[in-house]
């Protein structure tokens, strides 16, 4: 498992047992520990044991083990309501270059997530045609995938 992992990554350090955290969960293929600076009580990190930093690097057999174990962390928060965010980037607002899920719990309006009304308010509708378009590229690059 140690192979797919790099010494410069904090998280990987986390898994290695190098940086101390509060580890909730881990199985073969995944780590799941507190946020240490949470949005509310029971945000919690999962992430892959193998470095890659965006959703599109992760080899699909350790993704297939992390969202099984999102729905059992948020089962344990004990909270109906709840985010499950993931960034890809600097400009998507990555912060570590490690693929990773936040699971926040959202017991009530003030904790966890919070949307305001004008980034609500920001989105706009696409004329069809538009959408249309982009609907075929995206199919166009999925049959190469």
């Amino acid at each position: 498992m140690a192979s797919h992992l790099i010494d410069s990554c904090i998280f990987c350090k986390i898994i290695k047992g190098e940086i101390p955290c509060f580890k909730v969960v881990e199985t073969d293929l995944s780590y799941a520990f507190l946020d240490i600076s949470p949005l509310a009580e029971g945000h919690t990190l999962i992430i892959p044991k193998y470095h890659s930093e965006r959703l599109d690097e992760v080899p699909d057999q350790y993704l297939v083990d992390i969202l099984p174990l999102a729905k059992k962390i948020a089962l344990s928060t004990g909270h109906a309501n709840y985010n499950l965010l993931q960034n890809n980037g600097k400009k998507a607002f990555q912060h570590v270059p490690h693929f990773h899920l936040h699971l926040i719990p959202k017991p009530n309006l003030e904790d966890g997530m919070i949307f305001r009304e004008e980034d609500v308010a920001r989105k706009v509708e696409r004329p069809k045609d538009e959408l249309a378009k982009t609907l075929e590229k995206m199919k166009e690059a999925l049959s190469k995938l």
